[in-house]
């Protein structure tokens, strides 16, 4: 979808959230919406907190919208659905929701959003926890991709496990320094924000083809993160 110069897209989150669910408590815009760098594509990100939010009882939504000439990516929840599904982000180590809640412009807002936010800023600031368990698990994983990379010879293959093992080494990079993972575009510039040099030194090669060179680079970094995870391992 194109965007044309005059939409302001916090009017049309306003309007949206006054048409399809008025009995909003708090409304959150997010994502490139609330950051001001929204490409021709963007769709908006809408997070909505509210008791009285649905006639059933349902604690939670996810729905897709088209709306005034958007497209509104809504995630809505009663206050215990929000608490329900954000510590399953926390325990997943990709907190979308509460990213949304802590990082986002509200435009409505009943008087509880600062409490709710006093409540998760902590533990978002806190980052995650990759206990022995979990380390080894992923470790055990990418010495098996990595060990199929090397083996590979069909050259689709070699692109399918090289891209799989890039997400798996660079949420390994994250969780091991205490960052949350992502999906998505988000994982390498999550990736970059940890350390430039090393999201270079490790994609490189992946972007120039050299699977060799990036297996290497996988490495280094699980070497970093503990090391190979094979023979003896129970899972």
């Amino acid at each position: 979808m194109t965007h044309s110069a005059a939409e302001n897209p916090l009017a049309v989150a306003e309007r949206f959230v006054a048409a399809r669910f008025p009995r909003a408590a708090i409304a959150i815009v997010a994502g490139s919406t609330a950051r001001g760098d929204r490409t021709a594509s963007s769709d908006i990100d809408l997070l909505l907190i509210g008791d009285d939010l649905f006639d059933d009882d349902r604690q939670s939504e996810a729905s897709t919208h088209d709306f005034h000439g958007e497209v509104l990516e809504v995630f809505a929840y009663a206050h215990s659905g929000f608490e329900e599904w954000a510590r399953r982000g926390i325990d997943q180590h990709r907190p979308v929701i509460v990213h949304m809640l802590i990082e986002g412009t509200a435009i409505r807002d009943d008087g509880g959003l600062a409490g709710l936010r006093s409540t998760w800023r902590p533990v978002l600031d806190a980052g995650p926890v990759l206990n022995d368990a979990e380390s080894r698990f992923r470790r055990y994983v990418i010495t098996d991709v990595l060990d199929d990379l090397r083996d590979a010879t069909d050259p689709l293959e070699r692109r399918v496990e090289a891209s799989l093992l890039f997400e798996r080494i660079a949420e390994l990079m994250l969780l091991d320094a205490g960052r949350w993972i992502a999906a998505g575009k988000w994982l390498p510039r999550r990736l970059r924000a940890l350390d430039p040099a090393r999201a270079e030194r490790l994609s490189a090669p992946l972007l120039a083809n050299d699977f060799d060179l990036f297996a290497a680079r996988v490495d280094e970094e699980l070497e970093r993160a503990g090391g190979r995870v094979q023979g003896g391992f129970v899972r």
